[in-house]
């Protein structure tokens, strides 16, 4: 196809889109029009992409699809340039992915509508449908009634359609990028101290909110869904920290809320079982119980880390609650899912590894009164942390502190969880700690909380936080 335009033609088309916040779909119809090319060419050129920069972001895309079709500079322009030269159906839905868009509005569909109701002539594009230029006329077709009203009807809607189903404003890369960083922080999380954590996790909740607020198709609203519940959950987990209750459940609602809009199994049942920490640590145990719970019964069918992990959660607080024989038939259920799963990456902070299966089940046998085989657990997790100043040391540390104080040996007990405590770094030593702390005390005997180690150590726990 002819193109007697210079490519300055399509970039003041990009400047009057950019001014007039037209959308993409509006901007590739104007270049269509005006400069002569293919709407598969127009799409390219209304994103300001060179041939090098679409095939980089095609192959981007497509790096994990085993049977996606190669892509060159030379391939596209063909498929740019020659009308006769189409890709395979396959081929054409990677590219409507990576335009954002559908086959009629890239010029790769047929598309025979009777376009003179509408004023627009033959043979010309129509900005959202109507003719595609790059294919010949077809055969004699029967014509619909002259003036018809349905037949006019009809095609503004589809075109409507169109259009409203080429708006989306979220590139593959992008997905790609969002992801990657989200990555990042799931490492991060676990030796970044809480309040420094929500500084880096609500800018990129914004950025997400912000894209999800916009029409995209499904398959991309979904992924920022999964986006959103994993960030919310962080921000959560960091607010439970904190010891800011009210926020930590009203974020856990919002993740449990992006979660089921994803259809994401395993992240619905993700996001429950770490909702149920909150209530574990601060009450009602029922709710921990039965968070747990539903997230067990979501994975149940097949072994996942996530289902290890939920069932162990519900362990510890059927055992807390005193339940004896379903927390032990939680633990069965924990070890016998976690020996046939995938535990992930252990820098992840949603990885279920041997250590972190650990440290449940040692509160868990604690509760039992299973304080032996609990204190055995508790120093084999121990030796699989390689950082011994985070937060999940201080509470195995906490948790053998329990143990000693429900086999009476009180002093030491209350020794421990004081240097546990004091232990840690201040931007560390936060209200979830100091509550796991307490329930050191809670184990003493009241008449038994006037010795000096137990006194020491409420001491310890009521000073202001600067001041420890």
């Amino acid at each position: 196809m002819p193109d007697p335009h210079t490519p300055s033609c399509a970039k003041r088309i990009r400047e009057r889109a950019a001014a007039d916040d037209w959308p993409l779909a509006r901007t590739a119809a104007a270049i269509t029009e005006c400069c002569a090319v293919t709407r598969l060419r127009a799409h390219r050129l209304a994103r300001g992409w060179s041939l090098r920069e679409a095939v980089d972001a095609y192959r981007l895309m497509t790096r994990d699809l085993l049977r996606a079709a190669r892509v060159d500079q030379d391939q596209l322009r063909i498929w740019e340039t020659c009308p006769d030269r189409r890709p395979r159906a396959a081929t054409i839905d990677l590219l409507c992915r990576l335009y954002r868009t559908n086959a009629a509005e890239l010029g790769l569909t047929g598309d025979y509508a009777d376009t003179t109701t509408t004023g627009t002539g033959t043979g010309g594009p129509v900005p959202g449908g109507g003719l595609d230029p790059a294919l010949p006329p077809p055969g004699p077709q029967p014509a619909a009634p002259a003036g018809d009203p349905l037949e006019a009807l009809l095609d503004r809607a589809r075109r409507g359609v169109d259009r409203t189903l080429a708006q989306g404003t979220v590139s593959q890369t992008q997905l790609d990028l969002l992801d990657e960083r989200l990555l990042d922080l799931r490492h991060t999380y676990l030796v970044t101290p809480p309040a420094a954590m929500l500084g880096r996790l609500l800018p990129e909740l914004d950025e997400v909110r912000v894209l999800a607020a916009e029409r995209q198709p499904a398959t991309v609203q979904m992924r920022l869904s999964e986006m959103t519940a994993l960030l919310a959950t962080l921000t959560a987990d960091a607010l439970m920290r904190l010891g800011r209750l009210r926020q930590a459940r009203a974020w856990y609602a919002t993740a449990r809320t992006a979660a089921d809009d994803s259809t994401h199994t395993e992240l619905r049942a993700r996001v429950r079982a770490q909702a149920a920490m909150l209530p574990y640590y601060y009450g009602p145990l029922a709710s921990a119980a039965a968070l747990a719970r539903e997230a067990r019964i979501l994975s149940r069918h097949r072994p996942t880390a996530t289902g290890a992990f939920a069932a162990a959660a519900e362990a510890r607080a059927l055992a807390r609650q005193g339940d004896a024989d379903g927390a032990q038939h939680a633990i069965r259920t924990a070890q016998e899912a976690f020996d046939r799963c995938d535990h992930g990456d252990q820098g992840d902070a949603f990885a279920f590894p041997r250590r972190r299966l650990l440290l449940y089940l040692s509160g868990a046998l604690t509760y039992l009164g299973h304080t032996r085989r609990a204190r055995e657990i508790q120093q084999e997790a121990l030796t699989l942390y390689t950082d011994h100043r985070g937060i999940d040391p201080a509470l195995l540390h906490l948790e053998q502190a329990i143990c000693l104080a429900r086999d009476h040996h009180l002093d030491e007990a209350c020794r421990l969880a004081a240097a546990t405590y004091l232990h840690l770094p201040a931007d560390q030593r936060t209200p979830l700690l100091g509550a796991r702390a307490h329930d050191v005390l809670d184990v003493i005997p009241a008449a038994m909380r006037t010795t000096r180690p137990a006194r020491e150590l409420g001491e310890v726990l009521a000073l202001p936080a600067g001041a420890r």
